[in-house]
């Protein structure tokens, strides 16, 4: 079964290479170098992504937490975010292998759910 319905935004900290594996993957999912968003502050990430009905990917734990209980009190558009765990290596296969696993037979986070990432093997 396949990662239906899920869209992925990678956040910077991820590397780019994680989301053109991720396409041959048959994941839909963009990076932020790939959209011409570098250097954005983290907030308008997370809008961009809510805008685009894409959950944020990211290392970036503590900021993404408090950015999403920000948004939730302010009942600011949200797509959820998938927290990668420091044990996935910050290659881009490891990072695009662990979101087709993550995400393939499950439905895509709600609105200002957060989930960790992890699912990695040595073998990707």
């Amino acid at each position: 079964m396949g990662a239906e319905g899920w869209r992925f935004y990678l956040d910077e900290d991820v590397p780019p290479s994680a989301a053109q594996i991720g396409r041959a993957l048959g994941l839909d999912v963009v990076a932020v170098a790939e959209v011409g968003h570098r250097g954005w502050p983290d907030d308008e990430h997370l809008a961009w992504a809510a805008a685009q009905l894409r959950t944020v990917v990211t290392y970036n734990r503590d900021d993404f937490v408090e950015l999403t209980r920000a948004a939730l009190a302010a009942g600011k558009p949200h797509a959820g975010v998938l927290v990668v765990v420091s044990s996935v290596p910050r290659q881009g296969a490891a990072v695009a292998h662990a979101l087709q696993r993550f995400s393939a037979g499950r439905p895509p986070l709600q609105p200002y759910e957060i989930q960790f990432l992890s699912g990695w093997s040595a073998a990707d």
